[in-house]
C-alpha cells in the first residue's frame, strides 16, 4: 500500500476497522499496511476509539499482551436505538400497509439494505458479551436482517429450509405447529451447515405467538446446539399471552392493533427499551 498521509491513513484505518467487527486486528497488521510505527498508529487508534465512542458507533477495544491489538465492537446507544425504531413504527403505521385478512405488508422495509443494517446493529447491542457462533433465520422475509445482525457481529448465517433442498445434502427435518393457524409445518436444515454444540442466536422479522421459532429451537435441540437469544424485528400484541410459545425474547417493535375496517395500526417500541 502507498504511503498516506496521516488524515488519510486514519480515514483508510476507520474502514478497515468498520469492515472487520469483532475481529482482533494486532497493530503489527497496522504498522505494515501503511508502513507506520507502532507508537503512530496507537496515537491514531486512540482518535478514532474517541471518534466511535462518541458519537455512539461502537467500542474500540484494546487488549494488551503479544496477542493483543483491537477489536471494534459495533455498539448503538438506546437514545439513538430508540429514535430509529420511532420512525420505523411511524412507517408501521401507514394504512395502506394493511392487506386483506389483517396481515402487515413489510417487505419494503425488510429490503432497505440501509434501515435493516441500523436494526441488526440494535439486535446485535442487545446480545452485547453473549458468546454466539451462528445466526440462524428460516428462509422468509427475514434473511435481510439476519445477515445485518450477523455483519454486525461478524458472524456466518444458517438458513433454515421450508423445503429440504438435494443441493443441501442430508439434512435433519422437524414438523412444527404454528402458533397462529395451529396448524402443522415442516422445516428442515443440512446437517453440514451448523456443527454440534455450537451457540446460536436466532432472528426473525416478525413474531406473533412464537411457532416458528420455536420450531428453529426445537431443531437446535436436534444438534446439540445451544439458544444463545432470540431477537425479532416485530412482535405482535395479537396474542394472549398464555398462548405465546416463546418468553424468552428480544423484539425492536411491538405490534398493538390492525384494524383493518377502520384502516388503523398502532405500533410502538418493544421490549429491547424495557430490559
Amino acid at each position: 500500500m502507498k504511503k498516506l498521509k496521516r488524515s488519510q491513513r486514519l480515514v483508510d484505518m476507520t474502514q478497515f476497522l468498520l469492515e472487520k467487527p469483532h475481529d482482533l486486528l494486532p497493530l503489527s497488521t497496522f504498522a505494515e499496511r501503511y508502513g507506520a510505527a507502532k507508537s503512530s498508529i496507537s496515537e491514531d487508534l486512540a482518535i478514532i476509539k474517541e471518534v466511535f465512542e462518541g458519537e455512539g458507533m461502537g467500542e474500540l477495544q484494546t487488549h494488551a499482551g503479544a496477542a493483543g491489538g483491537v477489536k471494534f465492537i459495533p455498539r448503538m446507544p438506546k437514545e439513538m436505538a430508540l429514535s430509529f425504531i420511532r420512525g420505523l413504527c411511524s412507517q408501521l403505521e401507514h394504512s395502506d400497509r394493511i392487506l386483506p385478512g389483517g396481515y402487515l405488508y413489510m417487505s419494503d422495509l425488510l429490503g432497505q439494505p440501509s434501515l435493516m443494517e441500523q436494526a441488526g446493529k440494535i439486535i446485535a447491542t442487545a446480545f452485547y458479551g453473549v458468546p454466539i457462533d451462528t445466526v440462524m433465520t428460516v428462509e422468509t422475509k427475514g434473511i435481510p436482517l439476519a445477515y445485518a445482525t450477523a455483519a454486525q457481529l461478524g458472524l456466518p448465517v444458517v438458513l433454515v429450509r421450508r423445503d429440504h433442498k438435494v443441493t443441501e445434502g442430508s439434512a435433519v427435518s422437524i414438523n412444527y405447529v404454528s402458533g397462529s393457524h395451529k396448524s402443522i409445518h415442516t422445516m428442515s436444515l443440512s446437517r453440514r451447515a451448523l456443527k454440534e454444540k455450537s451457540r446460536v442466536l436466532i432472528v426473525d422479522d416478525f413474531m406473533k405467538a412464537g411457532g416458528t421459532v420455536g420450531g428453529m429451537v426445537d431443531l437446535l435441540g436436534e444438534f446439540n446446539a445451544e439458544v444463545a437469544g432470540v431477537g425479532v424485528l416485530v412482535e405482535s400484541d395479537a396474542v394472549e399471552s398464555e398462548e405465546r410459545l416463546l418468553h424468552d425474547y428480544v423484539s425492536l417493535v411491538r405490534l398493538g392493533e390492525v384494524d383493518s375496517k377502520e384502516r388503523r395500526i398502532s405500533a410502538y417500541p418493544g421490549n429491547f427499551f424495557s430490559v
